[in-house]
């Protein structure tokens, strides 16, 4: 288990560097992050590279055994590149060049701007192959799927629908683009989508293959960087720091090359007032460990209020810098690098707090990153161990993108069920993955899949397959209403998932933000909104039913025998309440231990070195919490935002 910073030596006077790097060493840092920005710094002058500095930093961490992980620097090329190539900025969607203002305004598919990228990464990894207390780079920082509209994209864009469909016709007849006499007749009529209109005005075929290639873009252009360094350093692992953008790429395409995957994570900095809010991170930590199914670094992690793009957070509250990152180790992460060692006092990103204020003294979040940094060391038999999952919640790229180009009521995003689910599963003590919908399933018991909304034929046979052989099921409303296309299927919902359903949905109703309730069997009631499926059973039983709305006493959820195993159809959107009861009875029906009665938001995890199994419990309020175990386990009383090993 390793502790680590962000640290920016470029920022600060070289008489602060070696101070700094003392005082990571006594407060037991492991290792430091450095380069991601510092373009300008290693090469000021068109292919006049300077890595003294560099060096001289990288040397006080050696000499302190402290590692270093590097960024290359390509997320925000030099201002002297800019004004010699402009044409490698990006365009926006009303077709200018954006603004040069913070980061990030590269088009990835600028040939000038790939030339010059490759040789900074190309020179800095050969520089620097073989440096004895380098493990890891890090690609450019927080990379956002390709939505740059110039002309080199639209020429990309252009290629890589010939590639997907080789013909017009069959864009044409992918797209359904008979509507609106919207059919191609040259290639060169195909443009990325221009204007600052809402998405869905275009057509949600088209827009859905904007969004693959603007992530196949991204992944592209990271993936030269990845030849350059596995050819300079071939014995160095790489990875690239993600976080849930506004222009996701397909995270689990992105890692297919890397050897790990990193996360920035920055959870809430003060708990919601809102009961039925999913506010927990471990949503986001148990996706990014099911990304390639095995442990993960977190490279950026809070470390003090946040501001930049909007006013000044909360600070976190004591306990909180030390209970997340342990929450992290607890599913999954084997380091937890903190943003940022020092407050930035110049740059947009100044009021984004650090572990030590402006003032440069360290005050209370310094202490309390001190007592991580020794409760992380006495984490040791942690370092070997895995998470197993019984269950598991499947992802699609295609459903997020899908959801975002047809908003399908008020309020209703693609997430927030699958974030439903995991919190009635995380409510009962057990481990949960989140993975991609084209990975393995057959060693779960459970498989969640909400929302299949874009179907997938493929994922759709492996479903019924794991059902037929014991396994059980849950789909959810808005499952089976596209093809792979983003086209209609005109049979009823759940079209290529009836059969294991046992159901059909005779008529929906989009509730948006009104309420009804749904009564089960057992003669409790839950609220329930956002979208109502009317179901009529076939072979399934309707276990809960409607109440209220011109469909009372109507099936909302249906229970169905398959082959040997259980198909749930669950068409509506309920309280969490509902997730955690639904998820007692099925994980009993399974024969899966787990912990009844938990309190909200106390997260139990386990890991496992394959002999022996850690049970690590954390407190995530800001409230005391007395957990009852039963059987040969004590019961206990843990603080705000305490962790426990057991």
């Amino acid at each position: 288990m390793q502790i680590g910073v962000d640290y920016y030596p470029e920022h600060w006077d070289r008489k602060l560097w070696e101070q700094d790097a003392d005082l990571m060493k006594q407060a037991g840092v492991d290792i430091v992050r450095m380069g991601e920005f510092a373009w300008c710094k290693l090469e000021p002058a068109d292919g006049e590279f300077d890595f003294e500095w560099l060096d001289y930093a990288m040397d006080l961490f050696a000499a302190r055994d402290i590692k270093v992980v590097l960024g290359t620097p390509t997320s925000c090329p030099p201002l002297w590149f800019y004004e010699k190539y402009p044409e490698s900025i990006q365009t926006g969607k009303d077709g200018n060049k954006i603004a040069t203002g913070i980061r990030g305004h590269r088009c990835y598919n600028n040939p000038d701007f790939n030339r010059y990228a490759s040789r900074i990464v190309d020179e800095m990894t050969r520089h620097y192959a073989g440096y004895k207390n380098l493990i890891a780079w890090q690609i450019d920082n927080e990379l956002e799927a390709n939505f740059c509209f110039c002309e080199n994209c639209t020429a990309r864009f252009r290629e890589w629908l010939k590639d997907k469909y080789g013909t017009l016709n069959a864009v044409n007849e992918a797209y359904g683009n008979n509507v609106w006499s919207g059919e191609y007749s040259s290639w060169e009529q195909i443009t990325p989508p221009y204007g600052t209109y809402p998405q869905a005005w275009l057509n949600p075929s088209y827009m859905l293959d904007f969004n693959r290639y603007a992530s196949d873009s991204m992944i592209e252009y990271m993936n030269n960087q990845v030849h350059i360094i596995r050819k300079n350093c071939p014995e160095m692992t790489i990875t690239t720091n993600i976080w849930f953008c506004e222009n996701m790429p397909d995270f689990y395409k992105t890692f297919e090359n890397l050897d790990f995957v990193s996360y920035d994570n920055y959870p809430v900095s003060r708990i919601p007032s809102d009961k039925e809010a999913c506010y927990s991170h471990v949503f986001h930590l148990d996706m990014m460990r099911g990304i390639k199914r095995k442990n993960f670094w977190i490279m950026e992690q809070l470390s003090g209020g946040m501001g930049c793009w909007m006013p000044m957070q909360h600070m976190p509250l004591p306990g909180m810098i030390k209970g997340y990152s342990l929450q992290a180790f607890a599913h999954g992460a084997d380091s937890v690098l903190h943003f940022r060692w020092r407050t930035a006092v110049s740059g947009a990103e100044m009021h984004w707090h650090g572990l030590i204020d402006h003032s440069n003294v360290p005050g209370r979040r310094f202490s309390e990153f001190q007592e991580l940094c020794r409760e992380a060391k006495k984490l040791k038999a942690l370092e070997n161990t895995y998470i197993k999952s019984e269950v598991a919640i499947l992802y699609s790229s295609d459903n997020e993108y899908a959801f975002k180009i047809q908003p399908q009521t008020q309020g209703m995003y693609y997430l927030e069920q699958l974030m439903l689910f995991h919190s009635g599963f995380t409510k009962c003590g057990v481990n949960i993955d989140i993975i991609g919908q084209h990975d393995d399933i057959s060693d779960y018991k459970i498989i969640v899949a909400p929302e299949m909304y874009v179907t997938d034929m493929d994922v759709v046979k492996r479903l019924y397959e794991f059902a037929r052989n014991g396994g059980t099921v849950i789909i959810t409303n808005r499952s089976g209403v596209k093809d792979e296309y983003n086209k209609c299927i005109m049979e009823q919902l759940p079209t290529v998932l009836k059969e294991m359903t046992g159901s059909h949905v005779k008529e929906y109703d989009p509730m948006g933000e009104d309420k009804l309730s749904v009564k089960m069997q057992n003669g409790i009631t839950y609220q329930c909104g956002r979208w109502c499926d009317i179901l009529e059973e076939g072979t399934s039983e309707v276990v809960g039913r409607y109440e209220g709305g011109f469909f009372d006493g109507e099936g909302a959820i249906t229970c169905n025998s398959y082959g040997s195993g259980t198909v749930y159809y669950v068409g509506t959107v309920l309280e969490k309440a509902f997730y955690a009861d639904f998820a007692e009875d099925i994980l009993i029906k399974s024969g899966i231990e787990y912990i009844h009665d938990l309190p909200d938001n106390v997260e139990v995890t386990t890991r496992t070195d394959g002999e022996k199994t850690y049970s690590l419990i954390f407190n995530n309020t800001d409230v005391p919490q007395k957990i009852v175990f039963g059987g040969a386990k004590a019961d206990m009383e843990l603080k705000p935002f305490e962790f426990v090993c057991l």
